[in-house]
């Protein structure tokens, strides 16, 4: 299962947050937390869902629903810190490497700050079509 198929990357509908570079960097250790335990959240996930997939068919009825049950605990558990992370304003694109977009302002166009887990603060930014490849240092951003 790839991160895709995961409905609950979709932020919710609220109204879109943006940050300037001192505002998202001030958010970071907020994001961080959150962050860490997405990171732990998602590993419960998948591997409930591997030991869901693999049991299929080798186990009892009761057995499996047990099974289906703790898929259901973690799929709700990193679906309610998703939501944490979209209430700070920012946006998951990666659960495993923690990768995070805040939304900004540049030249009067939208543009994403870009933070990584075990980044010490935010060093990147890129264009909002260009994506992770697309990152660029927040050295060119004008300082605010």
């Amino acid at each position: 299962m790839n991160k895709s198929e995961l409905p609950m990357f979709a932020p919710v509908d609220r109204e879109r947050k943006y940050f300037t570079l001192h505002d998202a960097n001030r958010s970071l250790p907020l994001v961080r937390r959150i962050v860490s335990d997405i990171a732990d959240a998602y590993a419960e996930y998948l591997h409930t869902q591997i030991l869901l997939n693999e049991s299929r068919g080798k186990v009892t009825e009761d057995e499996a629903f047990v099974i289906e049950n703790q898929v259901e605990v973690a799929a709700m558990r990193l679906d309610k810190l998703i939501d944490e992370l979209h209430a700070v304003g920012c946006e998951l694109k990666d659960p495993q490497s923690g990768l995070i977009d805040f939304w900004a302002k540049h030249e009067g166009r939208d543009v994403l700050l870009c933070w990584k887990s075990g980044e010490e603060q935010i060093g990147f930014w890129h264009e909002v079509e260009a994506g992770f490849a697309g990152r660029r240092p927040v050295s060119e951003l004008v300082t605010e």
